[in-house]
């Protein structure tokens, strides 16, 4: 018996044929390799005249309900619309801890330290250093996210470095019971040096008073042969919910009344100097420039400015 399968030589011919034709198709070799995850950078580096910088992601995670956060005085409805101004959620936010490398060809300054030894060995080490190599570690504010990396279970991370911070902000936290502080820096305290408004920790690296984040919140102004720029550390938080609306109040400031009054003097500055910044809470790289815009500022990432040296 002959049993009729309804293929003919032809279409059988065909069939095969097509094949490896579908295997050469990009589409479904690619569909074959797994997925790698999401690509998050962890150092950036530009020369700003004589001196070298390199901002260092030392961690990074979304937190959910940024109004519970953000813009305490204002309505949701009020938050929701600046957000959806400016493309971004209002359940969710994505946090960014960037401390700062200064390589001035004498010193290798370290601008706050990250949440913990782990994040920001790592961050120097994807840059090519090492902590050894750290000469002057600068905390900005005894914040937990700016101090968690000076201490851990091997003890001091920044063993060949002297540390500077700002005489108030220290002396605020001396007497405040924090255990963060108390593990992080009260052990390295005779390390320390103090600095006030307009102190210097190198030639062309000036403190800037910046009060009201902290009790003694230190900005820095950053200069080398003729390029400048501001570290502004926790002058603002966010770059639409803090920086473009100075006078929204911001959960973790101590003094609300006079962080927004620092925002709007130092980013009127920055604004009016039209120089660039560092904010060790904006999105990485954490840089860019800021313009007046209504009641508030705008801020503009940088693109390629800081790679024309």
């Amino acid at each position: 018996m002959t049993v009729k399968t309804g293929l003919s030589r032809r279409r059988a011919l065909l069939s095969a044929a097509a094949l490896p034709l579908a295997a050469a198709i990009p589409g479904r070799a690619a569909a074959m390799v797994a997925k790698q995850g999401m690509s998050i950078p962890t150092f950036k580096r530009f020369a700003l005249g004589d001196f070298e910088v390199t901002t260092l992601l030392a961690g990074t995670r979304a937190v959910e309900n940024p109004h519970d956060i953000f813009g305490l005085n204002v309505s949701d409805e009020e938050f929701a619309a600046a957000s959806e101004a400016a493309f971004i959620p209002t359940d969710v936010a994505q946090f960014f801890f960037t401390p700062t490398l200064v390589n001035t060809g004498d010193s290798m300054i370290l601008f706050d330290t990250g949440l913990n030894p782990e994040g920001i060995t790592a961050a120097l080490a994807a840059a090519g250093h090492t902590p050894d190599q750290i000469n002057t570690v600068v905390i900005t504010h005894m914040h937990g996210d700016h101090i968690g990396g000076l201490m851990g279970e091997q003890g001091a991370t920044f063993a060949n470095a002297g540390h500077v911070t700002g005489a108030v902000e220290h002396n605020h936290w001396m007497g405040a019971g924090n255990e963060t502080f108390d593990t992080k820096v009260r052990p390295l305290n005779d390390r320390f040096t103090f600095l006030d408004d307009g102190g210097t920790v190198a030639p062309g690296i000036t403190a800037i008073a910046a009060f009201g984040h902290t009790p003694g919140h230190m900005a820095f102004r950053i200069e080398s042969a003729g390029k400048a720029i501001v570290l502004i550390a926790d002058t603002a938080n966010h770059p639409v919910w803090s920086l473009a609306r100075p006078d929204w109040e911001v959960k973790f400031d101590a003094d609300k009344a006079r962080a927004a009054e620092t925002r709007k003097s130092l980013f009127g500055m920055i604004a009016a100097d039209r120089l660039p910044f560092i904010g060790y809470h904006m999105p990485f790289p954490a840089t860019g420039f800021i313009e007046p815009a209504g009641d508030g500022f705008r801020y503009v990432p940088t693109s390629y400015q800081l790679m024309l040296g």
